[in-house]
């Protein structure tokens, strides 16, 4: 990944994988994840609300790395750095979809989730991708034994991940963070209660010492 930006998998031992439905959230939302140890976030790009919401957070809150997940198309790279992403993910990858966020001149995940994917992309000298979907793809067990035969792979593996099973896949010498939902519950979003946020977050950032 070539950016300014230190490495995404180096900023947190969580991003949080955001689905917002109201812009109006954005901001408070990212405040409070900010403020529990979390600056890495990324807003998935499947809602109308999306891009508004980045464009937000990438004004107001200058502490976040605000991102965009769920980018599939290079028009969607197009959308979303305009709106101030500072990174991409995707949850699988194209070489149309690879060219533009080479293009796009911010650090990108590509997402993989079998071994051939994986060596694709350390041949086109891609080495930090998303493990996506993680649990169903294999999980832990998967991922640690891709760290033999290819350990310049660096992984965010997302998709199913607790706070429960955050620990193990953070003690893996392959993944540097982790994607998770799990300190953004529907009921806390819904009212608003940005406290509870910040405070499930604060333990989130805390995941990798355990």
């Amino acid at each position: 990944m070539t950016s300014a930006l230190p490495s995404v998998l180096d900023l947190a031992p969580v991003v949080p994988v955001v689905v917002i439905e109201d812009a109006a959230d954005a901001v408070p939302l990212a405040r409070a994840l900010v403020a529990g140890g979390l600056p890495a976030i990324e807003v998935t790009l499947r809602t109308l609300a999306a891009l508004d919401a980045v464009r937000a957070i990438a004004a107001e809150v200058p502490d976040a790395v605000v991102g965009a997940g769920t980018v599939i198309s290079p028009a969607g790279v197009a959308d979303a750095v305009g709106a101030g992403a500072r990174f991409l993910v995707s949850p699988g990858w194209t070489e149309s979809l690879l060219d533009a966020m080479r293009s796009s001149g911010v650090p990108f995940l590509p997402g993989v989730s079998t071994t051939s994917e994986v060596v694709a992309l350390l041949e086109r000298g891609v080495r930090e991708m998303k493990f996506f979907p993680a649990e169903a793809a294999g999980g832990v067990p998967y991922l640690k034994s891709l760290s033999g035969p290819l350990p310049q792979a660096r992984f965010c593996p997302t998709g199913g991940i607790s706070p429960g099973s955050a620990p193990t896949y953070l003690s893996l010498p392959n993944v540097g963070c982790v994607g998770g939902t799990w300190m953004l519950p529907a009921d806390a979003l819904a009212a608003r209660d940005w406290a509870r946020v910040e405070s499930l977050a604060r333990e989130a950032a805390q995941l990798r010492g355990r």
